[in-house]
């Protein structure tokens, strides 16, 4: 019992090291919050300016879309076909004139 009791706080005693090692040797409360400020930060400088700026290009192409009515947009593809274009509408390759 004794064994593995020891065995056991070396284990959370390699666990907590391994963490402090990753949080970049820092301990305890002041560590804790250090990475608090740090992820606020992040966030406020980076990600969210990025959120912002995309959703903001998502509505104005939403706006430019719904000004013009009349626009065309496509709605099909075109059907693939055994041509050497590969569509209905291309032109087809003559063989006589690639052979000659």
């Amino acid at each position: 019992m004794v064994m593995a009791s020891s065995r056991w706080r070396r284990n959370v005693g390699n666990v907590r090291g391994f963490v402090g090692s990753c949080l970049g040797g820092v301990r305890g409360a002041t560590g804790i919050a250090s990475w608090a400020v740090a992820g606020t930060l992040a966030y406020f400088l980076w990600v969210k300016p990025a959120r912002d700026l995309k959703k903001q290009q998502e509505e104005r192409a939403a706006l430019a879309a719904a000004s013009d009515p009349y626009r065309y947009i496509e709605k099909r593809k075109p059907i693939p076909d055994p041509q050497e274009t590969g569509l209905i509408y291309g032109k087809k390759k003559d063989a006589k004139k690639m052979d000659d």
